[in-house]
């Protein structure tokens, strides 16, 4: 199937409702009409759902998770520029607190709008019950599905508010203006119990999976996607032994490491990559056409023979949705999206950029025909040059399709960050020396109009991963998951790992975590898993700040001897071009080298980074709740 635009799938299903008022003790569930006017109409319960199908698009959108920025910049992923208020640099410089938060008119990620849409779901559920909605009178079983779907975004949305801030309260009843407001947190794996709970209670009743204009609602796939998740994340150090400092967490003597957490994460993974519907396998990985050439969308090649079709077509493709998305958005943003990301010689305002934490994650592949990171003991020895890193040795064929970098082509043209338009530093240009390559249709000019649905929520290769991480952690390495990971990898036409790895645990490991950073680069997963693995607190990222701070006497000397860089997060660091007689790339006729240098320093504290804060408000309304620890 040629790749296309993958148009509105969920909202394209029943006519939206004019939203709700998002009030957590609004007790009406239509402003015109009353709840028996509403539940006694299936097409009003119809639109109820709809209009919380949106709700939940809205409360996690990978492409735009703060406002109009995704989470990469406040991550080692990327830096934000100063747009809209500086908003992401806000969260890096610790610009943030229980009474102020830089986006606080979100899109509702945050406490106030999940508990306000997690009412919605408790008024349609307890609504469709005591009216006995009638089903939709043009097909039988809808009215069954829809309450299905209503389970799975109650869970999900108690999902989103766990994985923001740990110990929540499970709202599973519609809360009156004179019920008391004493709600009492809970442990995380007590929510993620009944996170479990309601998503088994909608695989009871949402469909196997869904075709045509529905292809995009919730099937039994996602309910088992949501469990793995919320599996995975009970697993992690977080909530399963790790070192939280100065830990003033509620419940926190039922974090002690469990192994038995890592079985029930291995066997929700499992579940999801076995998954048939129909007797057919459900998901698999996209591997489109041969894929090995190296077209655009619009069948030209203009980016050097560097960038996989089938790597093109991954985010655009519908087959690739098809067969990989576990659980999905749609039209996360337009064609001004694409205009924030350009480069300023194609008219755009560089609104995010990769950053060299990032671009050090994508291995080289060897002459001995496996990959390895540009940091191994080996990589000079192969031929890596950190003075052209991008061309001495061959990297991950990822890299290609989502950086672009100092002699990279772009829509047919070379870019330059040394002078011109783009240089690193010039007005709406990169500060770190790169642009963001993934996602964009360069076949597409900034002035066409267009949607962009971004990335799943979820794709298999992050089940996959789990799945990995957990046989790993419980049994060691082996076989099965050595040819897992490079399955992926083959897929986008990567080298396997090396087969030392299928027999040392650490190595596999490490692997495994390289891997999902790279795959799942600029996907809303970095921000959730350097915090689940307390990357800021860990004595091997603390015991590299250490060596870095040592390395030198200004930050960029440090930054050019003291790499690979701690995971911190209270650092990045990007590449310039240097002009140089011996220097091995050349750009418009002169000879660069690639110099390392200090880009900003960021403020994340331990423990009060690991998890957002309750806002004051929100504490004041409801009295026992607890704040979360360092705030």
């Amino acid at each position: 199937m040629k790749a296309k635009t993958i148009y509105c799938l969920i909202l394209t299903c029943a006519a939206l409702l004019t939203a709700c008022q998002e009030d957590f003790l609004d007790r009406k569930p239509d402003d015109q009409l009353d709840a028996e006017q509403v539940f006694t109409r299936y097409n009003k319960v119809n639109q109820l759902v709809t209009d919380l199908y949106d709700n939940v698009k809205g409360s996690n959108s990978p492409l735009v998770f703060f406002n109009h920025f995704s989470s990469a910049p406040v991550t080692d992923e990327a830096e934000g520029s100063t747009a809209e208020g500086s908003l992401t640099n806000k969260f890096n410089n610790g610009d943030w607190s229980p009474s102020a938060m830089p986006d606080r008119s979100s899109k509702g990620q945050y406490w106030w709008d999940l508990y306000a849409r997690i009412r919605k779901a408790n008024v349609i559920l307890e609504g469709v019950k005591k009216y006995n909605t009638p089903d939709n009178p043009l097909q039988a079983g809808d009215l069954q599905k829809r309450k299905g779907e209503t389970y799975f975004m109650r869970a999900y949305l108690h999902y989103l508010a766990a994985r923001m801030y740990g110990e929540v309260v499970y709202i599973n009843r519609t809360i009156q203006p004179t019920d008391p407001m004493d709600f009492k947190q809970e442990s995380f794996h007590a929510i993620a119990a009944k996170v479990i709970q309601d998503c088994d209670s909608a695989m009871a009743l949402v469909p196997a999976t869904w075709g045509g204009s529905d292809f995009g609602r919730i099937d039994k796939g996602a309910c088992l996607g949501l469990k793995a998740i919320i599996s995975w994340m009970a697993a992690t150090p977080m909530w399963n032994g790790g070192a939280f400092p100065n830990d003033t967490r509620q419940f926190k003597a039922e974090y002690a490491y469990n192994q038995s957490r890592w079985i029930a994460a291995r066997d929700a993974a499992k579940a999801v990559m076995e998954y048939k519907a129909d007797g057919a396998q459900r998901f698999s990985l996209y591997t489109g056409h041969d894929g090995s050439d190296f077209k655009d969308d619009a069948g030209t090649n203009n980016n050097n023979s560097k960038v996989y079709a089938r790597l093109w077509d991954l985010y655009h493709n519908m087959e690739a949705f098809q067969k990989e998305a576990v659980f999905l958005v749609t039209r996360d943003k337009d064609n001004n999206w694409q205009g924030d990301i350009y480069p300023p010689s194609w008219g755009g305002s560089s609104r995010q950029m990769p950053v060299q934490e990032q671009v050090d994650e994508y291995e080289y592949i060897a002459p001995d025909g496996f990959g390895y990171p540009v940091y191994s003991s080996r990589a000079k020895t192969d031929g890596y040059d950190d003075a052209n890193p991008y061309e001495s040795v061959k990297r991950d064929p990822r890299f290609y399709r989502d950086i672009i970098y100092h002699g990279s082509t772009f829509k047919g043209k070379v870019i330059n960050t040394a002078t011109g338009a783009d240089r690193v530093g010039a007005t709406n240009s990169s500060t770190t020396g790169y642009f963001l390559r993934k996602i964009l249709r360069e076949s597409w000019n900034r002035d066409k109009s267009f949607a962009i649905s971004g990335p799943p929520v979820w794709r298999l290769p992050e089940f996959i991963y789990i799945y990995c991480e957990a046989v790993n952690e419980t049994a060691g390495p082996n076989a099965e998951i050595y040819e897992l990971i490079n399955q992926v990898r083959k897929r986008s036409f990567m080298a396997p790992i090396p087969t030392a790895a299928s027999a040392d645990k650490a190595l596999m490991d490490e692997y495994i975590k390289r891997e999902r950073r790279v795959e799942l680069f600029y996907e809303n997963n970095r921000i959730w898993g350097t915090r689940l693995y307390l990357d800021a607190s860990s004595p091997k990222e603390l015991a590299k700040e250490q060596a870095w701070q040592s390395a030198g006497s200004t930050n960029d000397d440090r930054s050019q001897k003291a790499w690979p860089y701690p995971k911190s997060q209270r650092m990045i660091n990007g590449m310039r071009p240097v002009e140089d007689p011996d220097g091995k790339i050349v750009v418009d006729g002169k000879k660069y080298k690639m110099k390392r240098f200090f880009v900003e320093s960021r403020v994340f504290q331990a423990p009060r980074h690991y998890l957002f804060p309750i806002m004051q408000d929100e504490l004041q309304r409801t009295p026992t709740l607890i704040q979360n620890p360092g705030w």
